[in-house]
């Protein structure tokens, strides 16, 4: 018989579920950071070095996760890694001075983030499917921008109609007792738990995993002298910076800073995070059709032209245009760096690569939180981070461009099989 609804399928709901419920709290951050400026009476530069820690501790988590995931399975990490973040995020409640915030936030969330993160929800995907992997790899991300759509405005409104105190408390209690039990009964890392076989039926690749032992365990290091390796590296690591580091940091209290109410705020950032999801849906089905190094190149131009016209956007109209065209861009760079990485390392460990990339892009997001920070407080203006941004990301499209077509790695696996 066949089966018309595969259940990996559902794996991919609930890694989906666990970017909306995980990373949607991590993207939250803005909105937290005038409230904590008064509450703990701290400058933006301040504030900026809790996300900066933030991004250092989630960065540095991710080689070893990518190791834990091959030793443990991506169930366990993902699932406990949530519970983590929301007993952790429902604590923050409870501070009453800075150093408690770095700890709780800076430290245990990033931790928990890092966990339930895209190394182990990639590997879990790669098992599950072996046709459709663009796809699903894309809706997959498109949990980043549901979270973004839904819990950084819906975390702005429970602000500004409670505290944040108490939307902490809603954030945690909905990580520890809806997202947590879903990812541990539901998710299985291996179609054979299930006693089934991936999406696109099963490949020969003996050999393949004979190469990848060897290569895992006598010739890792080799990878840091392949081009591939650092011209997917940096670009991503501008990613970071210019997304999760400047725009989910600064972009809020930029937009307050111009003047903009809550209310029009929360309109372009649920209209930014609507057009990710769909930027990442499109990108996910255009990466298993078409040039994923060409892509990139097209994605990282678009993001430059739309803080081009961040820096002149005085009136909603413009944010709002600003809204449409980043979203579009933002997360969309994942899924084709994701599989341009599983095409050019499939022999090596795919957990360790995985963990080295974003590694990469949280060290990116450090930096795009810290100095944009440190910036403003010295200059009043967020004008010189804008600029480097559009500077570097024009970088990062031509590294993308320079890198080789994986086909050519495609026809030299077939070899081996």
């Amino acid at each position: 018989m066949k089966i018309k609804f595969h259940y990996g399928w559902i794996i991919v709901f609930v890694t989906f579920l666990t970017f909306l419920a995980v990373q949607g709290v991590r993207l939250s951050f803005g909105a937290f950071v005038e409230p904590w400026e008064s509450e703990f009476s701290m400058d933006r530069g301040t504030i900026s070095l809790i996300s900066t820690l933030s991004f250092i501790v989630y960065g540095l988590s991710q080689p070893i996760i990518g190791r834990l995931v091959d030793k443990l399975g991506a169930r366990i990490i993902l699932s406990f890694s949530t519970f983590l973040v929301g007993i952790s995020i429902l604590l923050t409640s409870f501070v009453h001075h800075p150093w408690q915030l770095f700890f709780l936030y800076g430290i245990m969330v990033s931790l928990g983030v890092g966990g339930a993160s895209n190394v182990a929800a990639t590997v879990v995907v790669t098992n599950w499917f072996n046709e459709k992997r663009g796809l699903a790899f894309g809706i997959m991300e498109a949990g980043f921008g549901a979270g973004q759509m839904f819990l950084v405005p819906g975390s702005l409104m429970l602000i500004h109609w409670f505290n944040w105190k108490m939307t902490v408390i809603i954030l945690g209690a909905f990580l520890i007792f809806v997202v947590f039990p879903i990812v541990l009964l539901i998710l299985r890392n291996h179609p054979k738990e299930k006693g089934l076989s991936p999406i696109g039926g099963e490949v020969i690749e003996e050999d393949i995993d004979a190469k990848k032992a060897l290569n895992t365990n006598l010739s890792i290091w080799q990878v840091f002298l392949k081009r591939e390796f650092w011209f997917l590296i940096l670009p991503f690591a501008i990613c970071g910076f210019t997304t999760t580091g400047l725009m989910d940091t600064h972009l809020i209290p930029f937009s307050h800073d111009h003047g903009f109410s809550t209310s029009v705020t929360s309109a372009a950032i649920s209209i930014l995070a609507g057009f990710n999801i769909l930027g990442i849906l499109i990108s996910g089905v255009v990466a298993d059709r078409w040039s994923s190094r060409k892509m990139l190149f097209f994605l990282y131009v678009v993001r430059a032209i739309s803080i081009c016209i961040l820096l002149y956007s005085h009136n909603s109209g413009l944010l709002i245009v600003f809204a449409v065209l980043f979203g579009l861009v933002d997360f969309a760079t994942v899924a084709p760096t994701q599989l341009l990485a599983t095409q050019y390392f499939k022999e090596y460990s795919i957990g360790f690569i995985l963990g080295w990339l974003f590694l990469s892009h949280q060290i990116g997001s450090a930096l795009g939180a810290y100095l944009p920070g440190l910036f403003y407080s010295e200059t009043g203006s967020y004008n010189i981070s804008f600029y480097l941004s559009i500077v570097i990301l024009v970088g990062a499209a031509i590294l993308n461009l320079l890198l080789p077509e994986p086909m050519k790695y495609a026809n030299k696996t077939k070899t081996l099989v």
